[in-house]
């Protein structure tokens, strides 16, 4: 399964991500007219100073994922075959057990029903916060790629200080 990853080092705190998320969640899907809908749409994704630096908070689809559990409406289900965290608003019941449960602040209490990011599973090219990164700080990769880019990224720092 791909995940939607965070290089810290390279987040300016533009908030595209979030932009570009919201309006993928708007009716309208197009910018000027998502910011003019009554029920204003909100990102998936958002984006938070840190002592200095910007953390991206979204749903990392845990395994196993305490929202699933919590829920007591049986809204929130694990995809078997992605390994995705889904929410179906027709069963939620707002409720918010999953928002207190999930440790990472990413599932947000809507009006009617929990929001969280489902990977723009209605997009063809995936997630559109990834899409939307001017600099690549978010990146979809399998769990093997992301362990190879790190590994990567280490053995370079490691050839920079010998020299």
């Amino acid at each position: 399964m791909k995940k939607v990853y965070f290089d810290s080092r390279k987040c300016l705190g533009c908030h595209s991500c979030e932009f570009a998320c919201a309006v993928e969640h708007s009716e309208s899907k197009e910018a000027a007219k998502a910011l003019l809908e009554e029920d204003r749409p909100l990102p998936r994704r958002r984006v938070r100073p840190v002592e200095g630096a910007c953390l991206t908070i979204g749903c990392r689809h845990c395994d196993p994922a305490p929202c699933v559990e919590a829920c007591m409406a049986g809204a929130m289900t694990k995809d078997a075959d992605t390994g995705e965290v889904i929410c179906d608003t027709d069963k939620c019941v707002g409720c918010w057990m999953c928002v207190m449960v999930c440790p990472f602040g990413a599932v947000r209490p809507g009006e009617v029903f929990t929001i969280k990011c489902d990977m723009c599973a209605d997009r063809e090219a995936g997630p559109v916060c990834v899409e939307a990164c001017p600099t690549g700080a978010l990146f979809e990769a399998t769990a093997d790629e992301f362990a190879q880019r790190r590994k990567a990224r280490e053995a370079a720092k490691q050839a920079e200080l010998k020299t």
